[in-house]
């Protein structure tokens, strides 16, 4: 990773700044798939505030350059799984190692319950997909967003469980 890197938990006065850099990550996604609404880019301060119970940022020096969320989901019949979301590396600093620690960075700070990771990437988000494989995640299914984006779902179980990784629980 970088140098002077740090990370740390995302706190409400941060969310302004992680927003800023989450929308700048995805407008190549949303250009990729010729949809400017995607979830990320719509998604709202306050809705992000909701979503701070795990959240982490990654800084240089003090610019926030990526951010990362986790949502538990309980499920009685594989254990509780976390899905990783609005995973965001702002683009002139891809490609140095953030996103792989901000990603290991995540999983351990998963609850102990937590038995298995799971997030979504575009179908054709192949640099995204190879960061994925590489920390261990595998395909298990596919589905549409909202903006009517091809996606694919990736799992793995946590390295300290047994558990063999699903798909997302059905909301």
């Amino acid at each position: 990773m970088s140098q002077g890197v740090r990370i740390a938990p995302l706190t409400a006065a941060d969310v302004g700044e992680a927003l800023t850099v989450q929308r700048a990550a995805y407008v190549t996604e949303a250009q990729r798939y010729s949809a400017p609404l995607i979830p990320p880019l719509v998604e709202t301060v306050a809705e992000f505030r909701a979503d701070l119970r795990i959240a982490l940022g990654a800084w240089s020096g003090t610019r926030l350059v990526g951010s990362v969320r986790g949502r538990v989901d309980g499920d009685r019949t594989e254990g509780d799984r976390m899905e990783v979301v609005r995973f965001a590396v702002a683009p002139d600093q891809q490609g140095r190692g953030i996103g792989r620690a901000l990603l290991a960075a995540i999983e351990a700070a998963a609850p102990a319950e937590v038995g298995a990771f799971w997030l979504i990437t575009g179908a054709e988000s192949f640099d995204n997909q190879r960061l994925y494989k590489r920390a261990g995640y595998v395909a298990v299914g596919e589905l549409a967003d909202v903006a009517g984006v091809r996606l694919l779902v990736m799992a793995k179980p946590r390295p300290d469980h047994a558990e063999r990784p699903g798909p997302p629980p059905r909301s």
